[in-house]
């Protein structure tokens, strides 16, 4: 006897993106922006329903947008049965508690809580989930705690999810118990690395990095220069995970080359500590490679984001080439960029990576 069985889709969440323009930001990065936080959404499994943009001349401490438009907001959420409102800023405790308070029953998060997440559906490596529960709990606790909320609050949705999610049940002390344990983990973590780092450089092997925006293509030229299988998928942050592989570049020559995890504009800073053993690779190599979607319009933009964190890593004294990619996105007719420590390849289809 057979039966039917019938499997529940799980259901998408809906969301509103709110972003404020004050008198000293830019409209048009703003819209950017909004576009880079619409695409974090679909990578995070989001749909997102409506955009909505303020001009005001600052933010407002209680709610970061105005009362009218907490408002609007409020009706848009209730019309539409949107669940979740994302915010492209760094929001306050007390300004996610008021939010929710005017909005209604709709979760509120902000920029660095969703990436927060993406990062936690992507983790792979035991080292990988240790550095996202860490930031979790680093960023997390304190909004919770502001709420006055029970920290088991994070029981599911975008935002909530995530290696910490089980240990968010606890209490303070043993949250800030557990996070000490995390940091202890990772920092013997990075010891062993150093012990493999000082045998590379007995053996005389060059280190090279790859670094560059998030989705530039470094895990594919990764695979074109060394012939290594690591996925290579069309969306933000799909590595994490510090991979490095054997290049033998001639019959006297190796270097051992090292995918990174991707960089963003508004990055969240607990993100980049928790990682920061992993991006030491960037710091310890001979040389870097930096790669650039040049098929992107805001490739400049990003290529300027990129260099502020390695500025951050204490990396930016390191020889560098940069590396133009998806020059195959690009029409024949378009000036690309050229000079000393420039190369312009396609790692998808192998069109200059010879010269690289």
């Amino acid at each position: 006897m057979t039966e039917n069985i019938s499997i529940k889709e799980e259901k998408k969440s809906k969301a509103v993106l709110v972003s404020l323009v004050t008198r000293d930001m830019n409209e048009n990065e703003e819209e950017i922006s909004l576009s880079e936080l619409e695409r974090l959404c679909e990578t995070a499994g989001v749909e997102v329903f409506a955009r909505m943009m303020q001009n005001k001349e600052s933010p407002d401490p209680r709610t970061y947008i105005g009362k009218g438009k907490v408002g609007e907001l409020s009706e848009l959420c209730k019309n539409n049965e949107v669940d979740t409102v994302v915010f492209d800023c760094e929001l306050s405790p007390s300004q996610i508690r008021n939010l929710e308070d005017d909005i209604g029953d709709v979760n509120v998060i902000d920029r660095s809580m969703l990436i927060l997440d993406i990062f936690a559906l992507h983790a792979v490596t035991g080292e990988g989930k240790l550095q996202v529960e860490l930031a979790q709990l680093k960023y997390t606790v304190p909004r919770l705690v502001g709420k006055g909320l029970e920290l088991s609050r994070l029981g599911g949705g975008v935002g909530t999810r995530g290696p910490g999610e089980s240990k968010l049940e606890t209490d303070r002390r043993h949250v800030k118990r557990r996070m000490d344990m995390l940091e202890a983990q990772i920092a013997e973590m990075a010891k062993n690395r150093e012990v493999q780092r000082a045998q590379r450089d007995r053996s005389g092997i060059f280190k090279f990095a790859i670094a560059g925006y998030t989705n530039a293509g470094k895990s594919t030229l990764l695979n074109q220069l060394t012939g290594a299988a690591i996925p290579a998928n069309n969306r933000l942050f799909d590595t994490l995970d510090t991979t490095s592989r054997l290049l033998t570049v001639s019959d006297t020559m190796d270097v051992v080359v090292s995918d990174t995890v991707g960089f963003i504009r508004k990055l969240p800073h607990q993100l980049v500590e928790a990682f920061k053993a992993t991006l030491e690779e960037l710091e310890y190599a001979d040389l870097l490679l930096h790669v650039i979607d040049v098929s992107n319009p805001e490739w400049q933009h990003q290529a300027e984001v990129v260099e502020k964190l390695i500025v951050e890593l204490g990396a930016n004294e390191i020889p560098r080439i940069d590396v133009f990619n998806k020059c195959d996105r690009v029409e024949a007719g378009d000036l690309r960029p050229h000079g000393a420590d420039i190369c312009s390849i396609s790692a998808r289809t192998g069109e200059g990576v010879d010269r690289l």
